[in-house]
């Protein structure tokens, strides 16, 4: 790689670890980054590896795995009163996401409900089709009363026996 896609990749690399402030290994920022950026997996590993010389980035080792992270020395420390402060924010925003989340559920079942009923115009039609319907059972039935060949119980039950 050249110079400029070096020190491309190393500050990318370095903003990245900086920006999560957790640990990962190689294989995760190789991962992570690949996708955007296209780095090589060798490009990560030798950015990765002189940035923790520089002092930038530190380095763990745990038997031959090596995890990297953002050195916390140049984050602000906080104190005990500002960590309950933000967890307070936190319980707070919790709490006002929880209800959202409950307000959208009753509002997607409600929506449901909705969108299975029948539209006034498809209510109309069903009516219409219904009283049709109707109207052909009536017809049937009253050709059924008025017609005159019908069995006597008597000769039903000659026929059934």
């Amino acid at each position: 790689m050249s110079k400029s896609k070096d020190a491309a990749a190393n500050s990318l690399i370095l903003k990245y670890m900086n920006d999560q402030n957790r640990p990962y290994s190689t294989q995760d920022v190789f991962s992570n980054l690949q996708r955007e950026h296209g780095l090589g997996k060798t490009a990560v590993v030798k950015a990765m590896e002189l940035l923790a010389q520089q002092g930038k980035i530190k380095e763990k080792v745990y038997g031959k795995q090596k995890i990297y992270f953002a050195d916390q020395d140049q984050f602000p420390n906080v104190s005990d009163a500002e960590l309950k402060s933000l967890d307070d924010q936190i319980s707070q925003v919790s709490s006002k996401v929880q209800s959202v989340q409950q307000g959208c559920r009753q509002l997607d079942t409600e929506l449901k409900d909705l969108n299975s009923s029948m539209t006034t115009e498809e209510m109309v039609k069903e009516i219409k089709e219904l009283k049709q319907e109707c109207s052909r059972h009536q017809e049937k039935l009253q050709k059924i009363k008025s017609a005159t060949n019908h069995v006597t119980p008597e000769e039903k039950e000659k026929v059934q026996l």
